[in-house]
């Protein structure tokens, strides 16, 4: 199994990139995420897993443990192949399907696309336990000062708006000191 890779970036895409360690370039798929926390330096060190089928190699590559940890729990449900565990972490930040997980919010991994309802259950279902025992922080995503925000974001968006427009809307509005209600009112009149 191929680990990580510490090499050169020659080449970065939204969905992959190639890195050469010592004369060799490998080609690597990645996640919108990886791709957003990579930096375009030359130097690049990248969390991998090496899945073999039987029509090909592929090395897939992530930013951080907690991603491949992810990544290798959603690959485990039957339904989920690699390609379809790529999608749902280009949608979503590790943490925010962790917590989807954790509170059976079947809507939010329901919203991603090639994923239905029975699948999102699946997910759910399959990997309730295992997540809540995973060491991921959601520290990355909502602390203290934004724990308001993240609930008004999941309230607006269990009622139909677009998580993006409401991420921006709430970008304008929030200060860190108002409650979940202010954040709901205030974004319903910017939307």
């Amino acid at each position: 199994m191929i680990s990580h890779l510490n090499g050169k970036l020659i080449e970065k895409n939204p969905t992959n990139l190639i890195v050469e360690c010592n004369g060799v370039g490998y080609e690597v798929k990645i996640s919108l995420h990886t791709f957003s926390s990579l930096k375009s330096e030359e130097s690049i060190f990248i969390f991998t897993q090496f899945i073999v089928r039987e029509d090909a190699q592929i090395l897939y590559g992530f930013s951080t443990k907690d991603e491949r940890e992810m990544f290798n729990y959603l690959i485990s449900v039957s339904g989920i192949g690699p390609n379809t565990a790529m999608i749902m972490l280009s949608s979503l930040v590790p943490e925010e399907i962790a917590v989807a997980i954790t509170t059976e919010d079947v809507k939010t991994i329901q919203s991603i696309k090639g994923i239905g309802v029975k699948t999102a259950q699946r997910v759910i279902i399959d990997l309730k336990d295992k997540v809540a025992k995973l060491n991921i922080s959601s520290e990355n995503i909502f602390n203290q000062g934004n724990t308001n925000r993240f609930d008004a974001l999941n309230a607006l968006v269990s009622l139909g708006f677009d998580k993006k427009i409401v991420d921006k809307a709430l970008d304008k509005i929030t200060t860190g000191e108002e409650s979940v209600e202010q954040l709901i009112k205030s974004a319903l009149k910017i939307l």
